[in-house]
């Protein structure tokens, strides 16, 4: 056929003989019948890749869809003999112009999976005429594919372990982030012991042993898993989550504070009291005029009140010292904790001492969950990107395409 490597180079494909291109005016679209190049058409398994003997002809000429020309779609069509695999038994032979199991080209599937961790769903769907569906059955694609040539698991050391909601109902996924990278490495539907257990199967036993550092929330099903699976590691407790406790119980003793007053007829310090909750809150740099005034007040006429405030503030300051001076403050911090006689600061010191080991590693280590909330934060931007996803799968590998170095590069273009 004359101008064949301009037609490779149309049609995206490679190892590829193009025997003939002709337009189908009933369907409206460009058809090129192809065959692999004299090298590439040994038989093989379409799953594993290993040589196999053949088995038959399949179920006759085949198409794949591949890149527009213009504005006409454009179809592959070939032949699609079956082969015996030892391993996979019989299946469809491979094609190097398209990964097993698809019914698009390998150029296709590239340019849908980087459209759509840089574009919406309503475009993407109409740019590249494909269902939504269609589009996540592309990612699991990509990201198995990628995964084959480079294993998001290799060379672990330091990770982070959180839960996120994807579904309401208490839907949840597990996601594991490397520290080191930045990227998303695993993630899976669910939120126990049996899930995370399941990322420590993969990781095998050899890899859980160079595990040195984990951060994770105050969750005890994590930590449980984390002690039994991974030996060497130092599970460093989040600062986040321990300050949150510490805020939590503030506002439980403001609330106990405004009622007792509200109920004793204080009117005026009840209604003072109900427009403090921002300004004990509130980090002191940023505190505007009126929220100064207030807390100013409240020193003034709430004793306990505001020594909940300064308790809940010297906590904030252990994260900020870290390291050694951190842990001696911590440990002031639990000495007054402990006899300050408010109830819910004497039940946060105990909870505090339990978690005390965690929280003395995080100020070691200055590890912290802030990229795996990172990673979460742009997990939910996908969710409201695709207008939610039924299938928990689909979002994990629109995930990792975007948040685990798995997104293919632009087809056509090279990396600078």
């Amino acid at each position: 056929m004359q101008n064949a490597k301009l037609w490779q180079r149309l049609l995206g494909v490679e190892a590829t003989v193009v025997e003939s291109v002709f337009f189908d005016e009933e369907a409206g679209a460009i058809v090129a019948s192809v065959r692999p190049r004299k090298g590439a058409a040994k038989l093989r398994c379409g799953r594993c890749g290993l040589r196999c003997p053949g088995y038959d002809r399949g179920e006759g000429r085949r198409q794949w869809r591949t890149l527009d020309l213009g504005s006409v779609p454009t179809w592959l069509e070939a032949d699609s003999p079956r082969v015996s695999c030892v391993d996979h038994g019989v299946v469809v032979a491979q094609v190097p112009w398209a990964r097993h199991g698809a019914g698009h080209t390998r150029m296709f599937d590239d340019m849908v999976a980087w459209l759509a961790t840089h574009c919406s769903k309503s475009a993407v769907t109409e740019v590249m005429r494909v269902a939504w569906r269609t589009v996540g059955a592309i990612a699991e694609r990509v990201v198995a594919d990628a995964q084959e040539l480079k294993d998001p698991l290799a060379g672990l050391t330091r990770i982070g372990i959180d839960e996120i909601s994807y579904k309401k109902g208490h839907k949840y996924l597990i996601v594991v982030v490397d520290h080191d990278s930045g990227n998303l490495v695993w993630a899976k539907a669910g939120r126990d012991m049996k899930t995370l257990g399941g990322f420590f199967d993969t990781l095998g036993d050899d890899r859980c042993g160079k595990i040195t550092l984990v951060s994770a929330d105050g969750a005890t099903w994590i930590a449980g898993v984390v002690k039994a699976r991974c030996p060497k590691a130092t599970l460093c407790m989040d600062p986040f989550h321990a300050v949150k406790w510490c805020t939590d119980a503030l506002d439980e003793v403001r609330r106990e504070v405004w009622n007792a007053a509200r109920k004793g007829g204080m009117k005026t310090v009840a209604a003072d009291l109900k427009g403090a909750r921002y300004a004990l809150w509130k980090n002191p740099e940023d505190l505007t005029a009126n929220q100064n005034a207030k807390l100013s007040g409240i020193a003034t006429t709430n004793k306990q009140l505001y020594r909940a405030y300064l308790l809940k503030e010297q906590f904030r300051q252990v994260f900020k010292l870290r390291g050694e001076a951190g842990i001696a403050l911590l440990k002031a911090w639990l000495a007054w904790a402990c006899r300050c006689q408010i109830p819910a600061f004497v039940t946060l010191a105990k909870t505090i001492r339990d978690y005390r080991p965690a929280i003395e590693a995080a100020l070691t280590h200055g590890l912290t969950n802030a990229r795996v909330e990172s990673v979460n934060t742009k997990i939910r931007l996908l969710q409201r990107v695709a207008f939610g996803y039924r299938d928990p799968e689909a979002l994990i590998a629109m995930a990792m395409l975007d948040l685990g170095g798995c997104c293919p590069e632009l087809p056509g273009r090279r990396a600078a």
